[in-house]
């Protein structure tokens, strides 16, 4: 006497598998949100010069003045770090992606802007060599 697996059955499984990932999921998303703003900062160096360090963990918005004047504006929201806004010609550094890990750059070569992150812990991989 065989006893089949009925379709109810089937339906009832990935109905569990895809509730047990979704909470997975958003647990993981909130303790990576909170344990990388806790212990992370940015540090801003202005022409090799440390301009500040910054929580990451504090949604900020830190306007960087150079000679009375704003050339950069760096936003701290949701544990990442953002250049918004930037008098550079090209404006390179305000389309580069928001930094969260460990030695991430941000860099404004006209105005010899670099943000770095220092303290993440979380690091992730670029790449896995063999």
């Amino acid at each position: 006497m065989k006893k089949r697996i009925s379709r109810n059955d089937v339906i009832f499984l990935v109905i569990l598998l895809t509730a047990t990932a979704g909470v997975l999921v958003a647990y993981e998303r909130t303790v990576t949100r909170a344990d990388a703003g806790a212990s992370a900062s940015v540090r801003v160096t202005v022409d090799g010069s440390v301009y500040g360090t910054y929580a990451l963990g504090e949604e900020q918005e830190i306007p960087i003045v150079q000679d009375g004047v704003t050339t950069n504006v760096l936003t701290i929201r949701d544990g990442k770090a953002d250049m918004t806004e930037a008098d550079c010609p090209d404006k390179l550094c305000v389309h580069q992606k928001a930094i969260s890990k460990n030695h991430e750059m941000i860099v404004c070569l006209p105005n010899k802007v670099v943000v770095e992150v220092t303290g993440s812990e979380d690091n992730g991989f670029d790449s896995i060599a063999r």
